[in-house]
């Protein structure tokens, strides 16, 4: 039986000399507790070695998948003609004997005898000694593990923290140094600041025109456009600022050169940061850009890290100050963070935002872990992903443009008004009320309706007052105006002060002794005596009747006392 041995150096074939003693498993790590013990069980038949480190990586890789490589075909075809082939792993065993026709054997007593090979490996292989082994292992070790990994040098996503790093370090800088120079030149010619307003534009002026009286005889067609060299030119003549010494606008120069020389600098860096951009992740550049993307995989610690991360999260990232904010006193989370600086949110309206910027996070996130684990290097996945986004967002815009100008898309639905049906889900709808036609009078009809209620009316006016109208002419005859409803409410409001008038005079009334009837002299007597009662008693107040009740309980606890002090001194002379 042969014994087939994996090296950093390459494959080893083991004659076993003494198979009786695989029968006892428990017992074999014995035999190979020196050298000369395991020499007598094993004897090294056969090494095939790797030519260089590429051979080596390609072999232990396809072992990893448990596939046989052509030197090992050869190998063994070579060497192991009608023999057992003893193999560390069952599915390599299978693949050879799939292929070869070579019988593989695998089991516990193969396991043992292999840990028993590596124990004296170098003392069964002449001239592999340890110095050497040690580094060969080594070094398969790092090429196995790059190539599980799938390392490469160019995917350091390092590079791309330290330089958006460096890149916004930079930006402050130059503001405060170009912010210093329009201070300190500022005192020299005050109207330079408002002409020209960009920072490196500035600098490049005052580098080149030193004092302010020099401006006329200058040349300023590389740095300036016409308009604002003639501008300048008029506003150095008349400015109000103070004279400058030659030294200070010696110092002044100086430090545009600094200016001058960081813009170039942070240009540089851009570049380069493009470039390690679009190499490393060029789908997450294509959706965001260079600079949103950088600062993305800075904030999560790395591409690999943000991979990891959900789309709700590459949409808030960078705003975790005013998420957890936003829970602590239960108001509304925010809706995006560094994606914010994107392109396709800058284009967006603002009602529409919050929408892209989820849409914009969720391709965000499939573009990152397609650059973090995919094998391409294209950014066709993220122009394809903007593309659809670009479109999201026309037709979103066109929604709200519809909804504004009633297109058909965002027509409003137009609820017809009607008077008998109830707000409400499932409300009934009242019978709607018929025009009641009767209700409507000719001239003629009203004029006798009139003339039918004015008798009626006449007729319920009191005796006194008809004979006095039919003594007056017709002409003078004055019809009453009131309606029959307010001459009925003026009866019954006196038929009611005669019954109140009546129930009074039934609680005054006094029976006289001989004859039961009252008198109008009695009554009134009466009603005099209580009107004088009612006004002279007076009806105690809340406070009396307290204090009352409080006197009275007064009392009464004095004579117990007193009754208790009785018995006491009762019970003394006893």
């Amino acid at each position: 039986m042969l014994v087939l041995f994996e090296t950093p150096a390459g494959f080893a074939l083991f004659k076993v000399l003494d198979e009786g003693k695989l029968d006892k498993v428990e017992d074999l790590w014995k035999e190979f507790t020196s050298a000369e013990s395991a020499r007598k069980i094993v004897k090294l038949q056969a090494f095939n070695k790797f030519e260089n480190t590429s051979d080596a990586l390609s072999a232990a890789t396809l072992l990893i998948d448990s596939k046989p490589s052509k030197g090992l075909r050869k190998f063994l075809r070579a060497h192991c003609d009608g023999e057992t082939l003893a193999v560390a792993d069952s599915k390599l065993g299978n693949a050879i004997k799939d292929k070869l026709k070579i019988d593989c054997l695998h089991n516990n007593a193969v396991m043992e005898l292999m840990r028993g090979l590596r124990n004296q490996l170098t003392e069964l292989i002449s001239g592999l000694a340890v110095q050497d082994l040690a580094p060969m292992s080594l070094g398969l070790s790092h090429s196995l593990s790059r190539y599980k990994l799938k390392f490469s040098p160019d995917k350091v996503d390092t590079m791309i923290i330290q330089a958006i790093g460096l890149l916004d370090d930079l930006d402050k800088e130059l503001n405060t140094y170009a912010m210093r120079v329009r201070e300190w030149y500022g005192w020299h010619f005050p109207e330079l600041s408002k002409i020209v307003q960009d920072n490196i534009q500035y600098a490049k002026v005052v580098k080149l025109m030193g004092n302010r009286t020099n401006a006329v005889a200058l040349d300023f067609s590389e740095v300036l456009s016409e308009e604002t060299e003639a501008e300048l030119k008029e506003a150095a003549v008349i400015s109000m600022g103070t004279e400058v010494s030659d030294l200070d606008l010696a110092n002044i120069k100086e430090l545009c050169d600094q200016v001058l020389a960081l813009s170039e600098y942070r240009a540089q860096l851009y570049d380069y940061l493009k470039s390690r951009m679009n190499t490393i992740a060029p789908n997450l550049t294509a959706l965001v850009g260079e600079l949103v993307g950088a600062r993305l995989i800075a904030h999560g610690g790395s591409l690999l890290n943000l991979a990891k991360q959900p789309g709700s999260t590459v949409q808030i990232l960078g705003a975790e100050k005013a998420l957890f904010r936003a829970l602590k006193t239960k108001h509304a989370t925010p809706k995006y963070g560094l994606i914010f600086h994107a392109s396709l949110v800058g284009q967006a309206a603002p009602k529409i935002k919050g929408k892209i910027s989820r849409s914009l996070a969720a391709k965000t996130a499939l573009a990152i872990r397609y650059d973090a684990l995919g094998d391409s290097q294209d950014n066709s996945m993220g122009l394809e992903n903007r593309a659809k986004l670009e479109t999201r967002l026309r037709v979103l815009e066109g929604r709200e443009l519809g909804q504004s100008a009633g297109s058909t898309k965002g027509k409003p639905k137009i609820e017809y008004y009607d008077k008998d049906r109830k707000k409400g889900a499932g409300a009934l709808i009242t019978p709607a009320k018929t025009y009641n036609t009767s209700a409507d009078l000719l001239l003629e009809q009203a004029t006798d309706s009139t003339r039918s209620n004015t008798t009626s009316e006449v007729a319920a006016l009191p005796k006194k007052r008809k004979h006095r109208e039919a003594e007056l002419p017709p002409s003078e005859k004055t019809v009453d105006a009131t309606p029959m409803s307010e001459a009925k409410d003026a009866g019954e409001k006196r038929k009611k002060k005669r019954k109140i008038s009546e129930s009074e005079n039934t609680n005054l009334q006094v029976d006289d002794p001989v004859s039961g009837d009252k008198s109008e002299e009695q009554i009134k007597k009466k009603t005099k005596k209580k009107k004088d009662v009612n006004q002279d008693e007076e009806v105690p107040s809340k406070k009396e009747k307290k204090k009352k009740h409080a006197e009275e309980e007064q009392a009464m606890g004095d004579a117990v006392h007193k009754k208790k002090e009785k018995k006491k001194k009762d019970k003394g002379r006893e």
